[in-house]
């Protein structure tokens, strides 16, 4: 046995959590420098018995508890920035891969002009869809008071 297994064991068989048997035991009768570290842990078990226990405080509980919640919240909350950031440097990389790709392959002039041949169909369309908007609006309007007298019948049911 080395003595550093055996001075891993020597506060333990201090405190009376463990009973020195078997190699520990050995080398500890054979080994000076282990046998002089136990007796030493020995003297400061013996003096931290002797002294009192410093009573509690009734909040103490309550606020070691409140202390670990805000630290954990704050490392969480550190967690969650740093995700977020990773997301959002994510996103950008990815938008600005695509736009470089549309620029390269000349997708942008052909993109350019589906716009303006979209803007014109819209433009078209509204046109056409001016002269009834009134209509609409009633209906829509007819509607949402139906609605609204079959919620509040229904409320009061």
């Amino acid at each position: 046995m080395f003595c550093d297994e055996a001075l891993d064991a020597v506060e333990r068989i201090a405190a009376g959590d463990l009973i020195a048997e078997g190699r520990i035991a050995d080398h500890l009768g054979s080994c000076p420098n282990c046998s002089a570290t136990l007796e030493s842990a020995r003297r400061v078990e013996r003096l931290l018995r002797q002294r009192d226990v410093p009573s509690v405080s009734p909040q103490f509980t309550s606020n070691t508890l409140g202390r670990v919640r805000r630290a954990r919240w704050r490392n969480d909350q550190w967690l969650d920035a740093g995700f977020n950031l990773a997301i959002a440097a994510i996103v950008v990389a990815i938008l600005a891969t695509v736009w470089m790709v549309v620029n390269r392959s000349g997708l942008a002039s052909v993109s350019n002009d589906a716009m303006a041949l979209f803007a014109s169909g819209l433009l078209t369309f509204a046109g056409r869809i001016a002269p009834s908007l009134p209509i609409y609006a009633g209906a829509a309007a007819l509607v949402a008071t139906a609605l609204g007298i079959w919620w509040w019948a229904e409320r009061e049911a």
